[in-house]
């Protein structure tokens, strides 16, 4: 375990609105951890993700402006819950290494970023700077009995050559997380199929289609929730799964937890500070059914 867990900290547009519960979960576990956050100040939106499918230089300049403020803290490396966000903070690092590149960024700013701020995901912190041994230590309600397929979502550990973390096809960061925390961890052969992504608006069908096939597969393995780490994939799977249901013909009653909840949950976190009410579908009964044979 790191002797120092202190990190610049990117919540991203989401987590102060449609995706509350992960932003809300995820500083109530880091200061559980004794992992400090600094919120960037005055930071903005980074371009995820439209930015990127109309203008490179504009994308990189949205992540590069939050990152030149990360460089004024003085701190070396910035994390985010998000990967939508964590890929656009990451790729205009990658592409900045070109000296062109990053000079027409930097006109675009009025404070030039020189490259100096590593870029990571809170669960990489997590399970690289902390550790899973320090983690299961803190552990005081093990979620045994639960049973939950991993679904980490198509852009998390890709591209390997910018994410550079866990396996691009089969990660595990996840699992190993659950496993600390004493859930049951089934293998889902479709941990990292896209599920439809920001489809959901311009092609509802397709998010129908691949989503459906994300809880078609989560049942078929005998999960009784699936975990995620990205709010468009927690969104698609949960408030849409009713919709998916009646698109599909299904009759899916699957929670879709964060994985920072159910870190919560397993340190003895008020589920009230982690935001479990906010979920669409109900995670009462998975929940109150955690440690149920052992109390019997």
């Amino acid at each position: 375990m790191s002797d120092s867990l202190n990190y610049a900290y990117y919540p991203g547009c989401s987590g102060t609105g449609t995706s509350i519960e992960y932003d809300m979960s995820t500083r109530a576990i880091c200061a559980k951890l004794g992992i400090t956050l600094n919120e960037i100040p005055d930071w903005s939106c980074c371009g995820s993700t439209p930015a990127h499918t109309v203008d490179h230089t504009l994308s990189s300049a949205l992540s590069a402006r939050n990152l030149a403020l990360v460089e004024k803290m003085n701190l070396s490396t910035a994390i985010t819950p998000c990967p939508s966000c964590l890929t656009n903070l990451k790729t205009a690092t990658h592409r900045m290494g070109k000296d062109e590149f990053r000079d027409d960024v930097n006109k675009l700013l009025d404070t030039p970023y020189n490259g100096g701020v590593d870029t990571k995901s809170v669960l990489q912190i997590i399970v690289e700077d902390m550790g899973l041994d320090a983690l299961k230590s803190k552990v005081v309600k093990p979620l045994k009995g639960l049973k939950v397929a991993a679904y980490y979502g198509c852009i998390m550990n890709r591209p390997p050559e910018v994410m550079n973390f866990d396996d691009p096809e089969h990660p595990m960061a996840m699992d190993n997380i659950l496993t600390a925390l004493g859930a049951t961890v089934l293998p889902f052969p479709l941990k990292v199929e896209c599920c439809g992504a920001s489809f959901g608006i311009p092609r509802k069908d397709i998010v129908m289609s691949l989503s459906g096939k994300l809880l078609d597969a989560a049942q078929d393995i005998g999960a009784t929730a699936l975990v995620t780490a990205c709010p468009l994939c927690q969104m698609n799977l949960d408030l849409r799964q009713d919709q998916i249901n009646s698109a599909n013909g299904a009759k899916h009653n699957i929670p879709v937890f964060y994985y920072t909840q159910l870190i919560g949950l397993a340190l003895g976190l008020d589920e009230k500070e982690l935001g479990i009410d906010k979920l669409c579908v109900s995670p009462r009964k998975v929940i109150n059914d955690i440690g149920a044979e052992d109390a019997s």
